[in-house]
């Protein structure tokens, strides 16, 4: 079954496409974008396997990034490993938007693919890849290091589990709505035999 959400927030707008792995009731992939007081929390997280084992372990993690969303990323990933230790673990990217600055932090451990691609693509960095480190969140953490890049209005985050084929960024049109550019990935990118989740996330700017 697909899944869709959307939301916007005073500095960006968002959405989301996602399906689960053919005859499971729950999906392992869930993403979180919550708002603190100087930024915005992003991140997907995939829980190890399929089915309610799957989501349970997804579900821990995105319960702690949602309370502790103002941390910085690599605190964030230390409380999801303590906290998801009982679990079958879990895989994920995250991505905090500081609007005073204004940046992004990202990191990610595991392979939960992250692109970010600039709202003026005339610029040498038009595209940048997160770097993932090895590792699985609750049984084994990597060290762990953040980069931080300059952000500005139009920029585009994507985050996307294993359950969407690489390449998904090849071709897109950053300026497209958010579920636009979602649905387009869910479905050319897709794979039948997994959970699948993309998060599309535009940077709007600080407000005045």
């Amino acid at each position: 079954m697909s899944r869709k959400a959307v939301g916007s927030l005073p500095c960006l707008a968002w959405a989301v496409a996602s399906s689960e792995f053919q005859g499971q009731k729950e999906s392992g992939d869930l993403h979180v974008v919550k708002s603190f007081s100087d930024g915005v929390l992003a991140a997907v997280i995939d829980g190890l396997g399929h089915g309610a084992d799957a989501a349970s372990a997804a579900s821990a993690a995105q319960e702690t990034l949602e309370a502790h969303a103002h941390e910085s990323v690599i605190s964030l990933a230390k409380r999801c490993h303590e906290n998801l230790r009982k679990t079958r673990g879990a895989v994920m990217s995250l991505a905090s938007f500081n609007v005073l600055d204004p940046a992004m932090t990202w990191m990610g451990v595991g392979n939960v693919e992250g692109v970010f691609l600039r709202g003026d693509a005339t610029g040498s960095q038009a595209k940048e890849t997160l770097l993932l480190r090895g590792g699985v969140v609750g049984y084994q953490l990597p060290p762990l290091r953040a980069a931080t890049i300059p952000v500005a209005p139009g920029d585009l985050l994507i985050l996307a589990t294993d359950g969407i084929r690489s390449g998904f960024s090849e071709g897109l049109a950053p300026t497209a709505p958010p579920q636009e550019i979602a649905d387009h990935i869910l479905a050319l990118f897709g794979k039948k035999t997994d959970d699948a989740l993309v998060l599309v996330v535009r940077y709007g700017g600080a407000t005045p």
